[in-house]
């Protein structure tokens, strides 16, 4: 069985392989910072400096999703979808000039899940 701590959801894919169609390469970062800190933001790669406090959580659609450590203390025990929805943000994420905002949903990891993700 393979386990993924983040997914997409097929309307946040098409809108993501869009925006990458026009910007190259991209990332998620989720940072927990002020505004929308909290939602994932999707930024030129080479914009964006990674450091030892950001965690790869996985990819989506080959681009590579991160957190920072202190946010990933308050969703760790989850498992994350990165979806869309209408309006604008209040980051500089690249899909907000379309008009739409990514988001995140979670629910709780499965007992298998949390097993895997933290081996005793």
């Amino acid at each position: 069985m393979t386990f993924k701590r983040v997914d997409i959801t097929k309307e946040a894919a098409a809108l993501l392989e869009e925006l990458k169609a026009e910007h190259g390469e991209v990332i998620f970062h989720q940072s927990g910072g002020c505004c929308d800190g909290s939602s994932p933001m999707l930024l030129p790669k080479e914009d964006f400096y990674l450091d030892d406090n950001d965690i790869h959580l996985g990819e989506v659609e080959n681009v590579p999703f991160y957190m920072s450590h202190d946010q990933f203390e308050y969703w760790k025990h989850t498992h994350l979808t990165v979806d869309i929805t209408p309006g604008r943000g209040a980051s500089f994420s690249l899909e907000i000039p379309k008009g739409k905002r990514f988001i995140i949903r979670s629910r709780m990891l499965t007992k298998e899940e949390q097993e895997h993700f933290n081996p005793s």
